[in-house]
């Protein structure tokens, strides 16, 4: 049979790993696929180094719409990236019959709904598990093996450089300013980290998975999103002490009303097996009502991590290349005509418990008014730790951290209680919290 040809957009590293592991591996990949898959075709702007990787045989072009309007390519790769020219490609390229794989999460997540539906229009299929995780299979997972369940919720650490960041500022004790430089000079945060450290990425690809979960849109402009940035070694330390591990998260989850779509800095208990993946590794939980919890590790980003989830996707549409499109796996794992109008909830709504640090003057009944104005918002603390004092402040005044974790609440409710709590005058700096979940 016929090889499936696949035109390439854009040949970075993504690009250049698919390229050579679909090379190495291509008797494997054939004997699985039931038909060879080769890459006949790559647009980059950088003609001459994209020629220098692919070699003889492959046609190299500087403009992707020659390989969209290329009648014998099958499958378009994008591996551009973000909002713009992608989306323009990717449409056309479907508008031209073509089925599309991309590890553009960004895009999907903004503009997911049209391209799905421009897709199904279409009879082609968009396969992006290199979007969310790298080359962890976590798409498949959700939309096809476990698709007997009704899924409870998903927590992921899915943003590689932010792990890093916090792994490296609870074993050394630094601040996060010193450790991004440290993790700039390594090559695991970009020089502008915009993106992974304020959750952005993360949220893109939280998206994802909460649409293939529960069945709704893609939502991104509903996340709730938070990075790391306000983070400090003293509360990587505290949380340590009290026996949990701060990981910044990417949440979503079936309550009552709708669905929470969170991404923040987050307390688990130590013991848990997500809360010891550590650098720049990927973890995601997902918990259904038949299976329980389950957990998928492994490398969220690389060359090869992610070429290995973009092959996967050019396997699947290969063996389902001329199968009638009702009979494929849904790109959102549920019927286009059977998708939910459950509402994401806005973070006000959403229930979670709570870890607060205050800095406080250190004086008789403190404690005690700080701990009365919890109670009167009706939150109820489950530990208190107070630390000695650690500064003085003059005329024998000294200052120390509170520390108060609270059982499970709603946002909104400790957002009237934290305004109470700062207007203090015992209180010295503005209160740190931080959202804390059990994942039981």
């Amino acid at each position: 049979m016929k090889p499936i040809q696949v035109g390439l957009l854009g040949i970075g590293t993504v690009g250049r790993g698919t390229f050579e592991v679909l090379r190495r591996n291509q008797e494997e990949i054939r004997r699985r696929a039931g038909r060879g898959i080769e890459i006949t075709m790559v647009a980059d702007l950088d003609v001459a180094r994209a020629a220098s990787i692919v070699g003889d045989g492959v046609a190299v072009v500087a403009d992707a719409r020659a390989v969209i309007a290329n009648p014998d390519i099958d499958i378009v790769v994008e591996l551009i990236g973000g909002y713009g020219i992608a989306k323009t490609l990717v449409l056309e390229a479907i508008a031209a019959g073509k089925h599309v794989v991309t590890a553009n999460k960004a895009l999907l997540a903004v503009h997911g709904t049209e391209i799905f539906a421009a897709a199904s229009a279409q009879g082609v299929m968009v396969a992006f598990e290199a979007a969310v995780a790298g080359g962890i299979p976590i798409i498949k997972a959700l939309r096809e093996g476990l698709t007997a369940n009704r899924i409870q919720w998903i927590a992921g650490i899915i943003n590689g450089t932010t792990n890093f960041i916090l792994s490296e500022m609870r074993d050394k004790g630094l601040d996060f300013d010193l450790v991004l430089k440290e993790a700039q000079r390594l090559g695991y945060a970009e020089t502008d980290p915009t993106f992974d450290i304020e959750g952005v990425d993360a949220a893109h690809k939280a998206t994802l998975m909460s649409a293939i979960a529960f069945g709704i849109p893609v939502q991104f402009d509903k996340a709730y999103v938070e990075g790391i940035t306000q983070l400090g070694a003293q509360d990587i330390k505290y949380a340590e002490q009290l026996g949990y591990r701060i990981k910044l998260l990417g949440i979503t989850k079936r309550a009552a009303g709708g669905v929470e779509l969170r991404v923040h800095p987050t307390l688990i208990p130590a013991k848990r097996l997500i809360a010891n993946v550590e650098g720049a590794m990927n973890a995601v939980v997902v918990h259904g009502d038949a299976v329980g919890p389950t957990l998928y590790y492994g490398k969220g980003a690389g060359a090869e991590p992610t070429a290995s989830a973009v092959i996967a996707d050019l396997v699947d549409v290969t063996r389902l290349h001329t199968a009638d499109p009702h009979q494929r796996v849904p790109h959102l794992a549920f019927q286009p005509d059977a998708m939910s109008d459950l509402p994401v909830l806005p973070m006000s709504e959403v229930r979670t418990s709570y870890y607060l640090r205050l800095r406080v003057a250190d004086e008789a009944g403190v404690l005690a008014r700080v701990t009365g104005i919890v109670a009167e918002a009706g939150i109820s603390i489950d530990a208190v730790l107070q630390r000695e004092a650690d500064e003085v402040l003059g005329e024998g005044a000294t200052a120390t951290d509170l520390i108060i974790l609270t059982h499970e609440t709603r946002e909104g409710t400790m957002n009237e209680a934290l305004a109470r709590l700062q207007a203090l005058p015992t209180v010295l700096a503005p209160i740190v919290r931080i959202r804390k979940e059990e994942l039981n």
